[in-house]
């Protein structure tokens, strides 16, 4: 995903994908044509200040269910590298698997019971007013047309964040469903891998519920909950498609971070670590190194002592007719600010320390002395290795 990030809670980062501005528009075009017909009486401007209101606290709501699995999940010691909107909804970037079933039941069900409970206080305030000023009512189309501006939001509101709960309930990993099955396979057989395999499986054979459902919907086929017609039936498939590699996705990050659980940095790492001066210009750089060899990144000495790192990023931030004047402890990142790690740690340590920083390679070092270079390459290919050998 890209995007950009819109500022913290409880120390989270938040990001917005582009994709969500796209299903933001949707909803809030979709809201302001469903106020139309039930409040027929409110102008155009109304309507549609209504609906971006409406569409921007359901966004809100789905921040809330976000946020409360990133904050238990990070009072369980599991690192949270932020939250992201997008055009499904949310995500929790959460770092690692849980240790425990039950730190994965609790992470979990936390994020379904903040939905319910914002539905039932939205649906409290919205229907309750309403009862209030108009008494019993016969039915949920009068009560959303005897409704007020709040309340008619409030009604809406209470009613998506309920659907947003079940919808995450279904038991398709990696929805929050998929994982409270996850956890309670996890403690009957006490295997994480066994059990993260069995919850895709699982997950998959309801992405393809879906995509089907989606595919009938597109012939005229009126499902339950789901309805008919073309744009449905697409946004249905769509969705299942998202599932369906979802869950496959999770089932290969949890199989590699097992891969490499006990296997040490040293075993993967380049002892042949590339090195240039510090001294040198960037032209120098790029003709006498960077074109010489299959290297993206380059420890940078001076005077037999590490001073930092340099990498093919740095030199494409510099102009072209810069390239031969700057030099490259101008450049690189120093000492100080790279991110490390040691040759007997795990190597799934170091994947996730190169996921979370969004960097390419790891300095390998003991002590002060750097003794070689772990790259994502490097990782791939002996998981491809091990692959071919059927370890």
């Amino acid at each position: 995903m890209s995007g950009f990030r819109i500022g913290k809670i409880f120390g989270i980062n938040i990001h917005v994908d582009w994709s969500w501005l796209l299903i933001f528009a949707l909803v809030s075009w979709s809201l302001a044509s469903m106020f139309g017909e039930v409040h027929q009486e409110w102008d155009a401007l109304t309507r549609w200040v209504l609906a971006l209101a409406a569409a921007f606290l359901f966004f809100l709501s789905v921040l809330a269910h976000e946020v409360a699995h990133s904050v238990v999940a990070r009072a369980r010691k599991i690192p949270v590298r932020n939250i992201t909107l997008f055009m499904f909804g949310g995500v929790s970037n959460i770092q690692k698997e849980p240790n425990s079933p039950l730190s994965e039941l609790v992470i979990t069900i936390v994020g379904p019971l903040v939905s319910f409970f914002l539905g039932f206080v939205f649906l409290l305030i919205g229907a309750g007013s309403t009862f209030l000023a108009d008494g019993a009512l016969t039915s949920a189309s009068q009560l959303l047309s005897r409704s007020g501006p709040l309340s008619t939001i409030c009604i809406w509101l209470g009613s998506v964040n309920i659907l947003v709960g079940v919808f995450n309930m279904i038991p398709g990993f990696p929805l929050d469903g998929g994982r409270v099955l996850r956890s309670i396979l996890w403690a009957v057989t006490g295997d994480l891998v066994k059990a993260t395999r069995w919850a895709s499986w699982v997950g998959q054979i309801v992405a393809w519920l879906f995509i089907l459902a989606g595919m009938s919907m597109l012939f005229g086929a009126q499902i339950p909950f789901l309805g008919q017609g073309l744009f449905n039936g697409m946004w249905i498939i769509f969705i299942g498609w998202f599932l369906q590699n979802a869950a496959a996705q999770s089932y290969r990050r949890v199989l590699i971070q097992e891969v490499l659980e006990d296997v040490p940095v040293r075993r993967m790492m380049d002892t042949d670590v590339p090195v240039v001066p510090a001294n040198i210009a960037v032209k120098t750089l790029i003709d006498n190194h960077i074109m010489q060899t299959d290297q993206r990144a380059f420890v940078v000495f001076d005077q037999e002592k590490m001073v930092g790192m340099v990498t093919v990023d740095d030199v494409q931030k510099v102009p072209v007719e810069a390239r031969e004047t700057v030099l490259v402890r101008e450049i690189m990142t120093p000492s100080s600010k790279l991110i490390v790690i040691a040759p007997e740690e795990n190597a799934s340590d170091a994947l996730n320390r190169l996921q979370d920083q969004n960097i390419r390679q790891l300095p390998v070092v003991t002590g002060n002395r750097i003794v070689g270079l772990l790259r994502r390459r490097d990782i791939v290919r002996w998981l491809e290795f091990q692959s071919q050998i059927g370890s």
